[in-house]
C-alpha cells in the first residue's frame, strides 16, 4: 500500500471529527478547561504576586539592605562601586544614631533617634508619609527635619518650631506618620527625628567614635517596568556579602518572616494548583480519547483488512489527536486570558491590590504546548495497543474480557511490546518537563513525575484489586443481594467496561484536588493568625521593674488596646566563649564580635514553652522539671539567624557574662521569632531560674486601634515619661493585609482549580456514554424497564465514586502531609468532616455525571441506538 500523506491523514481525521462532534467535545472541553485554569491560575498569580513583591520590599525600602556599625573601608566603597556598575544596581544610605534634642526655647534635653537619609533617593519602595502633606524633598533640608509626633508632646512644640541637634538649630516643617522600613530600622529609646544627610554631617554629630548604625539601601532597577526577580536578588545578596563579610546582609523577604512565609507559601500552592489543573486536563484527555478509540475498533479493523497497516492507522489518530489538542489548547488559552482579567472584578471588594491586566506570552504559549503535549502521550499508549493485532480479534473485543490495558494485560504488553515502554517513558519524562516548565523547577518537575506514576501504578493496583473482591463478594453472597445492585456492581468487571482505568483516573483526580484544598486550608489557617487583629503595633522600651505592675494596671484600663499586653524582661549580658573557646578565637559570618559584647537575654511566660510567636526550628524545648533545674544546669535557646551567623549546633555549651555573674548553658533549640511580637527583641531565651537576680529591663508589645494611638502615646507619656513608646501601627497594617490579599485569592484559585476539576472528571466520566449503547440494548430487549436499567446504573455510579473517592482522599491526606511539613513547613492537621463531606460528593458526581451521559440512552428506542452504531 502507497505512503500516506500527511494531507490524507489530515482529510480522513477531520472527517471523522466532524461526524462526532458531540463525541469530540469532550476532548477539547477537557484539554480548554485544564489549559484555562493553567494559563488562568498563572497569569492572575503571576501579576497579583508582582504586586505583592512591591509590597514587600516597602517593608525594608529596598531588595537589599546592609547593616554595619562602622563606615566603609575604602576597599569596602571600591568593591560596592563595582558592584553597582555591573549590575545596574542603584544605593543610598541611612545612618542611625541617638543623640540628644532640646527646644530653642527650653534647653532642657531629650534623648532622641536620628534618621539621616538621602531624600531624593530614600525610599527606593513605599513612600513616606508627613504631616503636612510635602515631599520628602522639601520637608528634609539642610535646615529642616521631620519629626515623631511625640516628639512635640514631650518638648511642647508645635511644627514650625525650632529644635537643636548638636551645634545647629533646625526647623520643624512635618511631622512623620508612616516610614515603610520602620520594622527594619533602629528601635531606639526617644521620639525619631528624620533628617538628611547633609543636614546630619553640619550638626557634628557624627564623629568618627560615635556609636551609629549605618545601612546601605540596594535597589536593582526594574527592567521593562519589572522589579528584580528573587534569583536575581539572591546573586546579588551573595556579591554584597562576600564584598562585605562582617556586615549584616538581609533581603525583603527577610523584612517580615511573617510576609516572608506568606509568600513562600503561597508560591508553592500556586504553582501545586497549575500542576493539578494540568493533570487533570490530561486525565479527561486519557479517558475520553481511550473511549473514543475503543469504539472506533471496528473501522480500525476494516480499515487494516483493507490492507491498511498500523504505522499508517496511527498516523490519521496522531493527526486527530493533535488539531483536538491544539484546538483545545488555543479555546483554553482564550479562556485563561478572559478568567485572569475576570477574577479581579470577583475580587474587586477584597483586594487592595489591583494586578494589571498584561497578556504574558510565556504562559499563553506554555499553556497550548501543554494542552497539546498531554493529549498526545495520553493518547499514544492506546494507540500502540492495535499494533500487531488481527482485525478479527478487534472485532472480538467486547467478549475477550476487559479491554483496560493497564490492568489485564498490562505485563504482558510491556513485556511484548517495546514501543509501550518507549511510550510509557515518553509518557513520564513529557510530564516531568511540563511539571518543571510550570512550577519552574527541575526538581519539582521530576518529583512530581515520579510521584505521578508512582501513585498511579499505586491506584491501578488497588482498582484491580477492588474489582477483584468485589468479584468474590459478588459471588459469595449469591443472589441475596437486590437484583439491582447486583447487575449494578456486577457491571464494574463486566467485559470491555474500563472500571479500573476509570477508577485510577477519578480516584488520581480526586486525590489532586483534595490535595489542593487540605493545603489551602492549612495555609491560610495559619495565615489567619497572622492577620489577626490584636498583634502588637506599639513598642514599649525600657521599663523599669518598678513601673511594670503600674503599666499593665494602665493598659489594661485603656479601651483601645485589644488583646492582653506582651510585656517581657531583658537581661543585658555578653558572650565570652563557646564551647570553651574564647570570642577572639571565632568566626562569625556577617556579624563583627563587638556585636557579642551586647546580647538580650529573656525567659518566656510559660518555661516549658516558647514565647508567643516563636515557633521551634531544631531541638527541642525544655521540660518544667529541666527549667526547674536550670540554676544548676542553665540551658538556653538560640534565633535561628543568629545561630547560623555564630555557627551554632544543638549540645554546644554558651558561656556568658552578665555584670559580675556569669554562667555556662547548653543549646537546646533554635527557633523563629516573629518580629511582630515583642519576644522577637530577645535572640536568646533562657529558662526564669537561670535569670534570677540579674538586673532587668522591661519591654513591652500592645495592640492598639490603629486610630487611637497617638492618643494612647499621649496617655503613656503623662504617667510614664521615661518609658519610650514605638508606634508601628502602619507599618504593621500593610503587613496585615499584605498577607490578608494572600488568602483571599489563595480561597478563590483553589476553589477555582477544583471547580475546574470538577467539571473534568465530570467530563471524563460521561465519556463513558457511549459504551454503554450496547448495553442498554441488550437490557431493554431483555425486558428490562428504564427505572430498572437506571438503577443499575446508579448503583454502579455510586460504587465506583465511592471506592475511587475514598483511595484518592486516603492519598490526598498522605500528599498534603507531605507537602505541607517537608516542602512549605506548614502544619498539618486531619479534618474528618472535610473529607467525609468530599467523598460523599465525589460520589454524588460519579452518578450525576453517569446520569447526565446516560439519559438519553435510557429515553431511546434499542432500533434507535442499533442504528447509530
Amino acid at each position: 500500500m502507497a505512503a500516506l500523506r500527511f494531507s490524507t491523514a489530515t482529510r480522513i481525521a477531520l472527517r471523522e471529527i466532524r461526524s462526532s462532534r458531540v463525541k469530540f467535545a469532550f476532548v477539547i472541553l477537557s484539554v480548554a478547561i485544564g489549559v484555562g485554569a493553567l494559563t488562568g491560575v498563572r497569569g492572575f498569580s503571576a501579576s497579583f504576586r508582582r504586586e505583592l513583591l512591591l509590597q514587600a520590599r516597602s517593608i525594608m525600602a529596598a531588595d537589599i539592605s546592609v547593616r554595619s556599625t562602622q563606615p566603609l573601608t575604602k576597599d569596602e566603597s571600591a568593591s560596592l562601586a563595582a558592584i553597582g556598575k555591573s549590575n545596574g544596581v542603584e544605593q543610598t544610605d541611612v545612618t542611625e544614631l541617638l543623640s540628644m534634642a532640646s527646644s530653642t526655647a527650653s534647653f532642657d534635653p531629650l534623648l532622641v533617634a536620628l534618621k539621616a537619609v538621602d531624600p531624593a533617593k530614600y525610599p527606593f519602595y513605599g513612600r513616606v508619609e508627613l504631616s503636612p502633606n510635602l515631599s520628602l524633598s522639601s520637608a528634609l533640608t539642610q535646615d529642616t527635619v521631620a519629626v515623631a509626633d511625640d516628639l512635640l508632646i514631650r518638648l511642647h512644640l508645635h511644627v514650625g518650631d525650632s529644635i537643636r541637634l548638636g551645634n545647629h538649630n533646625y526647623r520643624i516643617a512635618a511631622t512623620v506618620q508612616q516610614e515603610p522600613d520602620r520594622l527594619s530600622g533602629m528601635f531606639a529609646a526617644g521620639p525619631r527625628v528624620l533628617l538628611s544627610q547633609q543636614a546630619l554631617a553640619q550638626s557634628g554629630l557624627l564623629a568618627p567614635e560615635s556609636h551609629a548604625t549605618r545601612r546601605y539601601l540596594f535597589r536593582m532597577k526594574p527592567t521593562q517596568g519589572k522589579v528584580a526577580s528573587d534569583s536575581e536578588v539572591a546573586q546579588l545578596r551573595a556579591q554584597l556579602e562576600q564584598a562585605l563579610p562582617e556586615a549584616q546582609v538581609q533581603d525583603y523577604r527577610e523584612a517580615s518572616p511573617a510576609v516572608t512565609k506568606t509568600l513562600d507559601g503561597a508560591t508553592g500552592l500556586l504553582s501545586l494548583m497549575s500542576l493539578v489543573a494540568l493533570v487533570l486536563g490530561a486525565v479527561g484527555v486519557a479517558m475520553s480519547m481511550r473511549a473514543h478509540l475503543q469504539q472506533r475498533m471496528e473501522s480500525i479493523a476494516i480499515m487494516k483488512s483493507m490492507g491498511a497497516t498500523s504505522t499508517q492507522v496511527m498516523k490519521i489518530y496522531v493527526v486527530q489527536t493533535l488539531l483536538l489538542g491544539l484546538a483545545g489548547g488555543i479555546a483554553g488559552a482564550l479562556l485563561g486570558l478572559g478568567v485572569q482579567a475576570v477574577f479581579p472584578l470577583f475580587l474587586a471588594r477584597l483586594l487592595h491590590i489591583t494586578p494589571h491586566f498584561t497578556i504574558n506570552a510565556g504562559s499563553v504559549a506554555l499553556g497550548i504546548a501543554a494542552g497539546l503535549l498531554t493529549t498526545l502521550l495520553f493518547t499514544v499508549p492506546p494507540l500502540l495497543d492495535i499494533r500487531g493485532v488481527r482485525p478479527i480479534l478487534i472485532l472480538r473485543r467486547n467478549v475477550e474480557g476487559s479491554d483496560d490495558p493497564f490492568v489485564a494485560r498490562l505485563t504482558s504488553k510491556l513485556r511484548s511490546s517495546g514501543a509501550q515502554i518507549i511510550a510509557s517513558l515518553a509518557l513520564i519524562a513529557g510530564l516531568a518537563a511540563l511539571a518543571a516548565a510550570v512550577s519552574d523547577s527541575r526538581a519539582v518537575g521530576g518529583f512530581f513525575a515520579a510521584g505521578l506514576a508512582l501513585v498511579l501504578l499505586v491506584l491501578l493496583a488497588m482498582s484491580a484489586l477492588t474489582l477483584k473482591l468485589l468479584r468474590i463478594f459478588l459471588r459469595s453472597t449469591g443472589m441475596s443481594l437486590p437484583s439491582s445492585l447486583r447487575h449494578g456492581l456486577a457491571n464494574l468487571y463486566r467485559p470491555g467496561n474500563p472500571s479500573a482505568a476509570l477508577l485510577a483516573a477519578l480516584g488520581l483526580g480526586v486525590m489532586q484536588m483534595g490535595a489542593v484544598y487540605f493545603v489551602q486550608r492549612a495555609v491560610v489557617e495559619e495565615m489567619q493568625i497572622s492577620t489577626s487583629a490584636r498583634l502588637p503595633n506599639l513598642f514599649l522600651l525600657d521599663i523599669s521593674p518598678r513601673e511594670v505592675d503600674g503599666l499593665r494596671t494602665l493598659l489594661s484600663s485603656q479601651p483601645s488596646i485589644k488583646g492582653e499586653p506582651e510585656i517581657l524582661p531583658v537581661v543585658g549580658s555578653r558572650l565570652i566563649a563557646v564551647d570553651g573557646t574564647p570570642v577572639a578565637q571565632l568566626h562569625f559570618e556577617h556579624m563583627p564580635k563587638r556585636a557579642m559584647q551586647s546580647l538580650n537575654l529573656t525567659w518566656a511566660p510559660q518555661d516549658d514553652a516558647p514565647p508567643p510567636g516563636d515557633t521551634i526550628t531544631a531541638g527541642e524545648w525544655w521540660t518544667l522539671a529541666q527549667a526547674n533545674d536550670a540554676a544548676r544546669h542553665p540551658v538556653i535557646a538560640v534565633e535561628r539567624e543568629q545561630a547560623r551567623r555564630m555557627h551554632l549546633s544543638i549540645g554546644q555549651h554558651l558561656t556568658l557574662a552578665a555584670q559580675d555573674d556569669q554562667l555556662t548553658a547548653t543549646v537546646a533549640a533554635f527557633f523563629d521569632a516573629d518580629s511582630r511580637h515583642a519576644y522577637s527583641r530577645a535572640s536568646f531565651i533562657m529558662p526564669k531560674a537561670s535569670l534570677t537576680g540579674l538586673p532587668v529591663i522591661w519591654y513591652g508589645g500592645v495592640h492598639c486601634e490603629p486610630s487611637q494611638t497617638a492618643m494612647l502615646r499621649r496617655v503613656l507619656y503623662e504617667h510614664y515619661p521615661t518609658v519610650t513608646v514605638i508606634d508601628v501601627a502602619a507599618t504593621v497594617e500593610t503587613v496585615r493585609q499584605v498577607i490578608l490579599q494572600v488568602t483571599y485569592v489563595i480561597q478563590f484559585l483553589a476553589a477555582f482549580s477544583i471547580l475546574a476539576g470538577v467539571i473534568i472528571l465530570a467530563s471524563a466520566i460521561a465519556g463513558k456514554r457511549y459504551r454503554r449503547m450496547r448495553e442498554v440494548v441488550v437490557l431493554k430487549t431483555l425486558g428490562g424497564t428504564r427505572a430498572r436499567i437506571a438503577s443499575i446504573f446508579s448503583w454502579e455510579f455510586a460504587v465506583l465514586g465511592l471506592v475511587s473517592g475514598f483511595v484518592g482522599l486516603v492519598f490526598a491526606n498522605i500528599l498534603a502531609r507531605l507537602l505541607l511539613v517537608h516542602a512549605m513547613h506548614f502544619a498539618y492537621s486531619f479534618h474528618i468532616t472535610a473529607t467525609l463531606l468530599m467523598w460523599i460528593a465525589t460520589a454524588a458526581l460519579a452518578v450525576i455525571a453517569g446520569w447526565a451521559a446516560s439519559f438519553r440512552i435510557l429515553g431511546q428506542k434499542p432500533l434507535e441506538v442499533l442504528r447509530e452504531e
